[in-house]
């Protein structure tokens, strides 16, 4: 289990939550690879990004979002029991019904839905008007 940059609690959660879904530790392959993109040369000669294989179910991730080896374990491995999480509940995973939810905000209404939501709109108006001030009307 990583060590260093991460706290003892949330490494133990982790860790319990790994149980939960079943996961082992002689279950993942581990590779460090070296890393790529932005963070210059500290970045690009040590192997600070980390590769998990799950050989029971297939699910690979790769991790590279912190320069630190230790802390992209744990987050690895995080990303890995989000992504078996999922495969697991499917439609009630938490990332699923958070991406549930924002596809709603952003679906269009129907014209009868936004004319209502309007119409709604106007009568809240017409009711704040009543509560200007008389003094504000004399301007």
């Amino acid at each position: 289990m990583p060590e260093g940059f991460v706290s003892s609690s949330k490494t133990s959660a982790l860790a319990g939550r790994m149980i939960k879904l079943g996961v082992r530790e002689c279950d993942l392959i581990e590779k460090f690879v070296l890393g790529s993109g932005k963070g210059g040369q500290k970045l690009n000669k040590t192997s600070s990004c980390v590769y998990i294989r799950h050989v029971p179910t297939g699910i690979e991730v790769k991790c590279q979002q912190e320069r630190s080896r230790s802390l992209n374990r744990f987050l690895a491995r995080r990303e890995l029991c989000d992504r078996i999480e999922e495969r697991i509940l499917g439609e009630k995973s938490m990332r699923r019904q958070e991406w549930e939810k924002i596809r709603r905000q952003k679906r269009r209404r129907s014209r009868r839905q936004k004319e209502k939501m309007l119409a709604a709109k106007h009568h809240h108006a017409k009711k704040k008007e009543f509560r200007r001030s008389v003094n504000a009307d004399a301007d």
